[in-house]
């Protein structure tokens, strides 16, 4: 094993699948491991190169490996299969792995902190209260509508619903019902609390770093996107520029190009999923904003005088994009433009 220059780790919950190869590509490990035997294994080897598959778990192996001296990379999932030969299974992953690696045009995800770690689980938390929530205050509306108890849409809505549930003198809920809604009452109640104290936690994350700080000087930029950016994107340099950026969030324009004609469609719609569905709101949020307050952004006023609200929305979520990779990489804050 002293000659073992890369190796491809395909990680699980138990059982670890290691393909290494030399110098010149020859094989001289392949074998599998126990999750408690595969530190230990790599503290033997000398200092290689491992790829790993970007997924759950993928950030701590990289940290420990790193510890131990190791250059690891992490690759997206979807470039590691075009190198994936016939039938899939543990060898033949991390035989992939191993070998998309080594391509020198390959793309890798960055390493997260425990901290930015963190920081994405009071977003994804978040998400996951808000959608209990919303699934709480549907049942409560559906199991009252059927005794002939509705309420107007919004929280006032629910709040008609509550009083309804706490007044025993309302004979149209029978008993065994009242008791059923009051449990799911109590539910929402607590729900609604961490909620806040959820929200309490992701402002101050924004406000703790200095990156935050001045990424929420941006119009359509406030703690909840400013606090997402500064976890997902660990190193903004491994973006050439804002254009890649806003193409790994999914803002720009899907190409089906040949013979030299451009033939763009509609935004993309990859990467990360949370972070485009933020700037669009708050692009949203912008514009609403200019419509009812004018703005002194020249670009802007052109592009809501020539398009719907919802496309001039995602332009500008776009253009976002961009300026929060220009502060990132520079360190500079955020100007108005100068009418002249």
């Amino acid at each position: 094993m002293e000659n073992v220059t890369t190796i491809g780790l395909d990680i699980a919950k138990s059982v670890f699948q290691v393909h290494g190869v030399d110098a010149v590509g020859a094989v001289v490990i392949r074998r599998k491991l126990t999750r408690g035997r595969v530190l230990g294994f790599f503290e033997k080897l000398p200092r290689c190169l491992v790829g790993i598959e970007a997924c759950s778990s993928s950030h701590y192996w990289a940290r420990e490996l790193i510890t131990r001296g190791h250059d690891v990379r992490l690759l997206p999932a979807q470039y590691v299969k075009p190198y994936l030969k016939r039938q899939k299974n543990d060898a033949a992953d991390a035989e992939a792995i191993c070998e998309a690696v080594t391509r020198p045009t390959m793309r890798f995800v960055p390493v997260k902190t425990p901290e930015q770690q963190s920081v994405m689980m009071l977003h994804r938390v978040r998400l996951m209260l808000n959608r209990q929530r919303t699934q709480v205050s549907n049942a409560l509306r559906a199991h009252l509508s059927e005794f002939g108890v509705v309420a107007p849409i919004g929280r006032n809505g629910i709040e008609q619903l509550l009083v309804v549930i706490n007044d025993d003198n309302d004979t149209r809920i029978p008993a065994d019902a009242r008791l059923c809604l009051r449990m799911l009452e109590a539910q929402l109640r607590v729900v609604k609390e961490q909620i806040l104290e959820n929200d309490r936690r992701v402002r101050a994350s924004a406000r703790e770093t200095e990156l935050g700080r001045r990424l929420m000087e941006i119009p359509g930029v406030g703690p909840l996107l400013a606090s997402a950016f500064v976890a997902t994107v660990a190193d903004a340099h491994v973006f050439k520029s804002g254009r890649c950026l806003s193409a790994w969030i999914g803002l720009v324009p899907k190409q089906n190009s040949s013979g030299g004609k451009e033939k763009l469609g509609s935004i993309s719609k990859a990467g990360n999923r949370y972070l485009r569905q933020m700037l669009v709101v708050g692009a949203m949020a912008v514009i609403r904003h200019a419509e009812r307050n004018g703005t002194r952004r020249p670009w802007l006023v052109q592009l809501m005088a020539r398009r719907t609200t919802k496309v001039a929305a995602v332009a500008l979520a776009n253009k976002t994009a961009r300026m929060v990779w220009a502060l990132m990489t520079s360190g500079e804050r955020y100007r108005e433009p100068i009418i002249a």
